[in-house]
């Protein structure tokens, strides 16, 4: 049982270390709106790893069936919701959430506000199909399979190892950019907006075209 957890805990890592759009924007919202902005986001993002292992554990084949027969159309809403984000992003302005977080108590973390970064965090990563994907494999890796894991304990701390390995990331890296956010000037800040907003808005766009293209073959 301990064993399973600590292979949860890891495969938790596996499937969050890999820096792709929701990486980009933890980073992001570190940098402009601080510490627990970016944790919160990828706190978010953790909760889909969170709910793709039940899926996985249990072996929920309606959900994987479902994803599946509407993967041309999950992969499009997902580019559109990815896209979206990365103009958003572009045209955000970083100078302005800089100033007004140094204006509060670093201690403050307004409830409103970081709730609506995690909301951010769970709409980009569910709307990945990928995510799935990458979790049922690091489950076959891991040599991890609804056969294997009958006991319902056993689950739920596989379950919470994944989402653990998935949360101490995210805090590990807002924690470690946070040390970093003083050496940005605020044109560099603005910068970063651009640039983490161009990546985010061209992966999306990419996620589109695999989309249309799959959609063609059919």
């Amino acid at each position: 049982m301990l064993i399973g957890f600590i292979k949860a805990i890891i495969i938790g890592l596996m499937v969050t270390i890999p820096l792709g759009p929701v990486g980009v924007m933890c980073i992001q919202k570190t940098i402009s709106k601080g510490r627990w902005a970016g944790f919160s986001f990828g706190l978010g993002s953790s909760f889909t790893d969170f709910i793709y292992s039940i899926v996985a554990l249990f072996s929920l084949s309606f959900v994987s069936e479902f994803l599946d027969r509407n993967r041309i159309w999950v992969i499009l809403i997902g580019g559109v919701i990815i896209t979206f984000f990365g103009v958003h992003l572009a045209i955000s302005n970083p100078v302005k959430q800089f100033r007004q977080q140094n204006k509060k108590k670093t201690l403050t973390i307004p409830t409103r506000e970081r709730f609506k970064d995690a909301l951010q965090g769970f709409a980009m990563t569910i709307s990945n199909p990928g995510a799935l994907v990458m979790i049922l494999g690091a489950f076959a890796f891991a040599g991890i399979s609804p056969e294997t894991a009958t006991n319902p304990l056993a689950i739920a701390l596989m379950v919470l190892g994944v989402w653990l390995g998935a949360a101490v990331w995210w805090y590990g890296l807002s924690f470690l950019v946070n040390l970093l956010r003083k050496h940005f000037t605020l044109r560099g800040m603005l910068f970063l907006n651009r640039i983490s907003g161009a990546i985010i808005f061209f992966l999306g766009i990419g996620t589109i075209i695999l989309g249309v293209r799959e959609f063609l073959m059919l």
